[in-house]
């Protein structure tokens, strides 16, 4: 299955980074499609983009302003993981649907664990994942 997909995350928990890695090599993503936000590359008529966020409430300006720009013509898509609180859900969804980019409405909330201890991926949590990258990806407009 090729699809243009990348996944950014904004997170200094491990966990995060590894769950990015888990969907790249499960989808055979390109070698560059796993960033941080802002990634080194933009992102350029992109299929899908997944955004991995941990925080509660605010999200830090260069996740704002990297959202605002992300246009439709960087990224048909957009679906949300989150590890943290409906909140920052809500205002990454505003802050993407007023760049024009299409968000995908079922967000995936993940537990990211503690920034230094840990970072594994237990199976259950891989299997949810891809389950919802699935579902993802068969809805994509």
């Amino acid at each position: 299955m090729a699809i243009k997909m990348r996944i950014l995350y904004a997170s200094g928990k491990k966990k995060i980074q590894n769950i990015a890695n888990a969907i790249k090599t499960q989808y055979e993503l390109a070698f560059n499609s796993v960033d941080v936000i802002p990634p080194a590359y933009s992102c350029d008529k992109e299929r899908i983009v997944i955004l991995a966020i941990s925080g509660k409430g605010d999200m830090s300006n260069s996740l704002r302003l990297f959202c605002r720009e992300l246009t439709k013509a960087r990224a048909q898509n957009v679906a949300l993981m989150i590890d943290g609180d409906e909140a920052i859900a809500n205002k990454l969804k505003e802050t993407l649907a007023e760049a024009g980019t299409n968000v995908i409405d079922e967000v995936l909330y993940v537990k990211g664990g503690l920034p230094i201890i840990g970072g594994s991926v237990k199976p259950e949590e891989k299997t949810a994942i891809f389950e919802w990258v699935d579902r993802v990806i068969a809805n994509l407009k």
